[in-house]
């Protein structure tokens, strides 16, 4: 047998290896989300067997008490405030975000990567260490359970990070296309809008994506700085574990359905997300 065959059959089953590793992660990443899926149509008794029965009977009745059905709480109120306090801090990351990055990245300012380290200096301060003076200056300012309170700190949490990423997509931008479109007479506005956004799409999608899923998932906030009104989707869901015990079949209806807007964002995004994230990473 030649050399060049046996060199192939290696890559090939050094292929072949890596991929069977890659479904193997895959499978044990999946696991607890089929896990969980399996359980919210199960029974509150059969949920809590243990072990676990895989020939349980099927129900919807944990799906019917998320959602009120029992004389519980409804749950559209916290997922409508979920939804406006996601969506609105993802827009004005973005759009505090892209001219940020287009000064770190096509127009650089003096000391550029100390700027970019100093936003990302802020992410590494605790959370919890910052909640009581933002306690307070919510409790003077009358913002508690507020949701608008919950969009500005989202914002001013996850737009560190969005700046870090979107430098990157931005210095791939090619300057002779910006450099163009000022001769043409744009405007830095105009150049951000029709230039530089359509340009860097993936990344900014990427970087939506990701803003959208930490203020999605965030529960310190929301659970110390709201109420009612501004309830959200993780807080509650924490109010199903009560002194009395865990609802697990319940629990795991409830943690599906909140978690079904991000699933689906980053599925319906995810070819865009994989764009935006290996951008850059190949010349």
């Amino acid at each position: 047998m030649s050399s060049t065959a046996v060199r192939t059959r290696g890559r090939f089953r050094g292929g072949a290896g890596l991929g069977l590793v890659a479904w193997l992660a895959g499978i044990v990443f999946f696991l607890p989300i089929a896990w969980m899926a399996l359980t919210s149509f199960h029974s509150e008794t059969d949920a809590a067997t243990n072990p676990p029965s895989f020939a349980a009977a099927l129900t919807l009745d944990g799906y019917r008490e998320f959602f009120g059905a029992g004389g519980g709480a409804s749950p559209w109120p916290a997922l409508i405030n979920s939804a406006v306090a996601s969506v609105a801090s993802t827009l004005l990351v973005l759009l505090l975000a892209l001219p940020a990055a287009y000064a770190l990245s096509i127009r650089p300012v003096k000391r550029w990567t100390d700027v970019l380290f100093f936003f990302l200096s802020t992410k590494m301060l605790p959370v919890v260490a910052g909640l009581l003076p933002i306690y307070l200056f919510a409790k003077n300012a009358g913002l508690l359970d507020n949701i608008w309170l919950l969009v500005l700190l989202y914002t001013s949490t996850n737009l560190p990070i969005a700046v870090w990423m979107m430098q990157s997509f931005l210095a791939e931008v090619p300057v002779a296309v910006i450099e163009a479109a000022q001769i043409d007479g744009a405007r830095l506005p105009t150049v951000l809008a029709r230039v530089v956004a359509p340009i860097a799409l993936p990344g900014i999608a990427a970087t939506a994506l990701i803003c959208f899923i930490f203020s999605w998932n965030e529960l310190l906030f929301a659970r110390v700085l709201t109420g009612v009104v501004a309830e959200t989707a993780p807080v509650f869901l924490t109010g199903f574990i009560t002194s009395q015990g865990l609802f697990l079949a319940k629990v795991c209806a409830a943690s599906l359905v909140i978690s079904l807007p991000v699933l689906a964002a980053g599925f319906a995004a995810q070819d865009k997300l994989v764009q935006g994230l290996s951008l850059g990473a190949v010349k």
